[in-house]
């Protein structure tokens, strides 16, 4: 039964490092895409704590991807990625 819930507490923490890690790409993303400087910096505060924020340009694209180890899951790694397109005048 203890095993059951430690698993359970697991996924639910795995879920919530998920949520995170998408909300954290499509920030990246928008803000890149508008041309904000910070685009880096916004993700990894939203993103959890140890998060990898890459951000890189596929011409006209903004490509954000931000992983995580969750370490309830025994190094399991959650990721999101996220494109949005350039504002004119940005690139």
């Amino acid at each position: 039964m203890v095993v059951v819930l430690a698993m359970c507490v697991a996924g639910l923490s795995a879920v919530g490092a998920q949520i995170r890690c998408i909300d954290a790409a499509r920030e990246a993303a928008r803000l890149a895409a508008r041309g904000d400087e910070s685009a880096t910096t916004v993700a990894r505060k939203i993103a959890p704590q140890g998060a990898v924020v890459e951000l890189r340009w596929d011409g006209d694209l903004a490509v954000a991807r931000v992983s995580s180890t969750s370490p309830m899951l025994f190094g399991v790694t959650v990721a999101a990625r996220a494109v949005a397109a350039a504002e004119s005048g940005v690139r």
